[in-house]
């Protein structure tokens, strides 16, 4: 499963970096930063949780 991200829409909020730290971070500057966008079998909950919690829709999976 691959995470994708819709740069554009994202407005940084980080909430999806509270849900899946270990998918994604928020650099310097705020923006967001895929660590992992092929997501494991493993890590398939949090990513989903990710993207649930996102308030502008930005993340996916695809």
């Amino acid at each position: 499963m691959r995470l994708v991200l819709d740069r554009p829409r994202c407005e940084g909020h980080g909430l999806c970096e509270e849900a899946a730290p270990s998918l994604m971070h928020l650099d310097d500057d705020g923006e967001l930063v895929l660590d992992v966008p092929e997501v494991a079998d493993a890590d398939t909950a949090v990513a989903q949780a990710a993207v649930r919690v996102c308030p502008v829709a930005a993340l996916r999976l695809s």
